[in-house]
């Protein structure tokens, strides 16, 4: 974490677009992450004028009242899947912006909904999930029904190519953080 800089990552095609028009215009220095996995998992229309999505601002994706996802990059994809596969009234919550946070559309959530679970594919240990799923205990722990749960890569080296299926979060993880969260 440093201080200043800003640290992006898109979800899809459309975000990638107008995040990175964003970044090019930014005064501050921008990292820009593109989740390989995204670049043919899906189509989506971009259109050829010229637009920004502003950094710093977090998409709500999906209108729920039981439970807060909160997720970015290509695991808004699994998310979403997961959903597909086992309805659930949620919140989806894409951060599309990692640095700085947009906490208060996160916590605006929780408030409604008393649940929160965060999605990422980076390591338990010494994430992005780690801190947000800290932040929203610390500013929301009186709206909370439960703990919050998180569902992220396992703390080991990442595997080679053929067995990173079994290292990243998948359906059934988040499916099971999903009950445990809605157990409470």
């Amino acid at each position: 974490h440093c201080q200043g800089l800003k640290v992006v990552m898109p979800s899809g095609p459309y975000d990638a677009k107008g995040l990175l028009l964003a970044s090019i215009e930014d005064p501050d220095p921008v990292m820009f992450f593109e989740p390989k996995s995204i670049y043919r998992a899906f189509k989506e229309e971009v259109p050829e004028d010229y637009y920004t999505i502003p950094l710093g601002k977090a998409n709500l994706v999906r209108e729920g009242s039981k439970l807060t996802i909160v997720t970015w990059g290509a695991m808004l994809r699994l998310v979403q899947q997961t959903l597909e596969a086992n309805p659930m009234d949620a919140d989806v919550i894409d951060m599309r912006t990692l640095a700085p946070l947009d906490m208060e559309t996160v916590l605006t959530s929780i408030k409604k909904t008393g649940r929160a679970i965060v999605v990422s594919e980076e390591t338990r240990a010494g994430s992005m999930a780690g801190d947000i799923a800290a932040r929203i205990q610390e500013d929301a722990i009186m709206h909370l029904d439960a703990p919050v749960i998180r569902v992220t890569s396992f703390d080991i080296p990442f595997p080679q190519f053929a067995l990173e299926k079994y290292h990243l979060p998948n359906v059934k993880r988040v499916q099971a953080a999903i009950a445990k969260v809605m157990s409470y």
